[in-house]
């Protein structure tokens, strides 16, 4: 997988498989069970479609809208980094901008927006 969230989508078509169902039906099914918490969704999957442990943690996080339930924006990292450099914090946008720019020649990296920063990576984060 190159991705987590190709990854991701390639387990819950697992799982639509495993359960004959599609994941429009899982959610009204988990909606329609009762259950609130994520540990009671997931033991309810678990028992009910004979999932395993990872698939109804995915299929709970999935349900829930928490992991992987968002449509794939067009823009790339633009979303997240007008997220972070907002308010207050946009006079840092040019400051971040030339930072980037300065390490370009380090070689290639991943640049991963998280909420409040973006990490750079290789293998492993090194910024």
């Amino acid at each position: 997988m190159s991705s987590p969230e190709q990854a991701l989508a390639t387990q819950l078509r697992n799982i639509e498989a495993k359960t004959g169902q599609d994941l429009a039906a899982l959610g009204a099914a988990i909606a329609a069970s009762g259950k609130a918490k994520h540990g009671e969704v997931r033991a309810w999957l678990m028992e009910t479609y004979g999932l395993g442990y990872g698939d109804a943690n995915s299929l709970a996080h999935f349900a829930a809208g928490s992991k992987g339930a968002a449509p794939a924006s067009d823009d790339g990292d633009a979303a997240p980094l007008a997220d972070i450099y907002t308010g207050k914090k946009a006079h840092l946008r040019s400051i971040h901008d030339a930072v980037m720019a300065a390490i370009q020649p380090w070689g290639e990296f991943e640049a991963a927006p998280k909420k409040g920063y973006v990490a750079l990576r290789r293998k492993k984060q090194f910024a």
